[in-house]
């Protein structure tokens, strides 16, 4: 079992910056990905960052070139900075981690994006 603290959010300008922090009860080393997803209101939920355990990384088109996804080994954390944010990006910004088949879900975090 692995357990997801995430913070970071809030409420922040257009063109603002935060960062999330998602931190692991365990060891990260061991996990075929980390992941952040955001489910705004009234919308699916969907991902927008994954980095894999060979430090590749992806991201959702609308994030591309001002979001970055990270992992620190030795602090057991994944973070997602977020730059030039849109009033589009308002959602509740989810840490998921895979290890084989299972995924661990953190509680959520508000990040809200006033224009």
């Amino acid at each position: 079992q692995v357990q997801l603290v995430e913070s970071g959010g809030g409420l922040v300008q257009a063109g603002g910056s935060l960062r999330l922090s998602c931190a692991a009860s365990g060891s990260i080393a061991s996990l075929n990905a980390m992941a952040w997803y955001r489910q705004a209101p009234g919308k699916q939920r969907e991902l927008v960052a994954i980095i894999i355990s060979g430090g590749t990384t992806n991201y959702a088109d609308p994030v591309k070139g001002r979001f970055t996804i990270s992992r620190d080994n030795g602090k057991n954390t994944v973070y997602l900075q977020m730059n030039s944010l849109k009033p589009e990006d308002t959602a509740v910004y989810y840490c998921n981690v895979r290890r084989s088949l299972n995924w661990y879900w953190g509680q959520g975090t508000q990040v809200t994006v006033s224009s």
